[in-house]
């Protein structure tokens, strides 16, 4: 659907990157790009209607952030706008948006506006503005074959309560953009395979994964949930080599290598604890 729409829409000059990555990029000042960027909760989908509000409100507003700390930016300001059934509690919208002006706050970000509706169930639509140094944009389209993968923490099973409480990571893409300038970054959403498969897609490429290097956090039930399950907004970036051995000799804590890019002929594959390869599909978490 979003190729469909993608093809019959038309920017003009002041789009430098639209439809295909975090967000789009457009022209803003002479050093400067503008970030543009909007994520949609649904209850049901999201989070659940027991959730607590102070908690969802502060998601809503964290994975558009995460966005923006994708392509090595800083989030400056947003719209929020909201959809509720008509007999929910005013006592429940004050809890959602205190989660969001305690992290706008956080980050010195500006709620700046939004809309309100009826709706059957809650809706939350976050529109985040972002600026980032044309010299730090980092976008999905230019993984090179050699670069090492890496993520920014642990993965699968955030569903259990991680996907709520998330810390975007805005301090380490920064660090990233500028000491390292990683040629291809996006957050995972989707799950490592469905949104590496996006880098993969856009840089035209191949990867290969290393089982044992693929950092499960202690939610974790399976390595199928690392793989697949989303929600954990890690940062998932690629490295030249050179770079990839001074990051690990900088932060090796911080950062896990987890595979290579490769060709594209060779696709995405694993290679698991018995040194067996096997191709890795497609998928992750889809609304369709």
């Amino acid at each position: 659907m979003i190729e469909r729409i993608g093809k019959k829409i038309r920017t003009d000059s002041s789009v430098i990157r639209g439809i295909g990555d975090d967000c789009a990029v457009l022209k803003y000042s002479a050093n400067k790009y503008q970030l543009f960027t909007c994520d949609m909760l649904m209850q049901g989908v999201d989070f659940r209607a027991n959730d607590d509000p102070f908690l969802i409100g502060r998601k809503a507003l964290a994975v558009s952030w995460s966005d923006i700390a994708a392509g090595g930016g800083v989030p400056r300001h947003c719209l929020v706008s909201l959809g509720v059934n008509e007999d929910t509690p005013v006592e429940k919208i004050d809890k959602l948006y205190k989660g969001m002006t305690d992290l706008a706050k956080r980050y010195h970000v500006n709620i700046a506006g939004g809309d309100i509706i009826r709706s059957d169930k809650l809706l939350l639509d976050v529109s985040l503005l972002g600026e980032v140094e044309k010299s730090r944009l980092i976008l999905r389209s230019t993984a090179k074959k050699g670069d090492i993968i890496f993520v920014s923490g642990s993965l699968g099973g955030s569903i259990r309560g991680k996907h709520l409480k998330f810390e975007p990571r805005l301090k380490e893409a920064r660090y990233l953009a500028q000491y390292f300038k990683p040629d291809a970054m996006i957050d995972i959403s989707d799950g490592l395979v469905q949104d590496l498969g996006h880098i993969l897609k856009e840089s035209r490429k191949g990867a290969v994964l290393y089982e044992e290097l693929i950092p499960l956090s202690a939610a974790a039930e399976s390595l199928q949930e690392a793989l697949y399950m989303g929600e954990d907004f890690e940062l998932l970036f690629t490295l030249p080599r050179f770079k990839a051995k001074k990051l690990l000799q900088k932060k090796p804590k911080a950062f896990r290598p987890i595979g290579e890019i490769l060709d594209e002929r060779l696709g995405l594959q694993l290679i698991d604890r018995r040194r067996r390869s096997r191709p890795l599909l497609s998928k992750g978490y889809r609304h369709f």
